[in-house]
């Protein structure tokens, strides 16, 4: 995508406390000018597979990238990881895994299965605040998306 398009990005996660500081550190960017959020696998996979409540592809547009939490109810996130990557039309999407896992096995699975990228959240909010802003200027404003 061309500099300063707007990008949709696709956030699956669980807790609202880490939703909401995603979304304020990446609203500061002013280039994400639509974050969806979806509180678990299924849903994520429904939006992705424009199905159920999300059949509208015009009002639910594939994202641009992909920031999935592995710890989800219903469909786990590696689960939505792999559905995601043996998807034709859904396996180039950058998909980020954003998690409190640091587990080497969850870390080796989620590359195995396709993640672009493996970020581990921090407990402490500061770091963590500093680990989304690092991201979005790694993800909105220096990297290049595909039309």
């Amino acid at each position: 995508m061309a500099k300063g398009k707007p990008i949709t990005i696709l956030l699956v996660e669980d807790d609202p406390a880490h939703a909401e500081i995603v979304r304020r550190n990446l609203d500061s960017f002013r280039v994400a000018n639509r974050i969806i959020h979806v509180p678990d696998g299924q849903a994520a996979l429904d939006y992705l597979f424009q199905r159920n409540s999300y059949a509208d592809a015009q009002a639910n547009p594939r994202p641009d990238l992909i920031l999935l939490d592995l710890r989800l109810p219903v469909v786990d996130g590696m689960e939505v990881l792999r559905q995601i990557k043996e998807d034709e039309a859904l396996k180039r999407l950058p998909t980020v895994v954003l998690t409190t896992s640091s587990a080497e096995t969850d870390m080796v699975n989620a590359y195995a299965h396709g993640a672009g990228s493996y970020l581990v959240k921090p407990v402490d909010f500061d770091k963590f605040t500093n680990l989304m802003e690092a991201f979005g200027f790694y993800w909105l404003a220096w990297n290049r998306f595909p039309d």
